[in-house]
C-alpha cells in the first residue's frame, strides 16, 4: 500500500504539491517572519513554491500576510527576497 504524501498549497500560485517540494514561511511566536527550510520552527506557517514569482504574487495579493495573520513590512519583504534567493541558489548548487 502506498504511503500517504502530505500535500500543501502554494499561497502564490495556488498549486497543490507535495509538502517536500514547497518552502515554509513561518511567523514565529516573537512575530518574526522568515523562511523555515527545516519545516520545524514553531509558529504559524504558509507554503510557497521555490520560485521568486510565487513570493511576489503572494505579496502583491497580500496572501502572505493573510496566511500568517500579520502585517508584512517592507524590511521583512526584502529579507524574504534575500532568503529565497539564497535558498534557491543553494538548491541549484546541489545543496538541497
Amino acid at each position: 500500500m502506498p504511503r500517504h504524501v502530505p500535500q500543501r498549497t502554494c499561497i502564490g500560485c495556488r498549486t497543490i504539491r507535495p509538502k517536500r517540494e514547497l518552502l515554509r514561511v513561518v511567523r514565529t511566536p516573537e512575530g518574526e517572519v522568515l523562511f523555515d527550510p527545516t519545516g520545524r520552527k514553531a509558529g504559524r506557517g504558509a507554503y510557497l513554491c521555490p520560485d521568486p514569482r510565487c513570493l511576489e504574487r503572494a505579496l502583491k495579493a497580500r496572501e502572505l500576510g493573510r496566511a500568517l495573520k500579520t502585517e508584512v513590512d517592507p524590511a521583512t519583504v526584502e529579507a524574504l527576497r534575500r532568503q529565497l534567493a539564497a535558498l534557491v541558489a543553494e538548491a541549484d548548487a546541489g545543496g538541497g
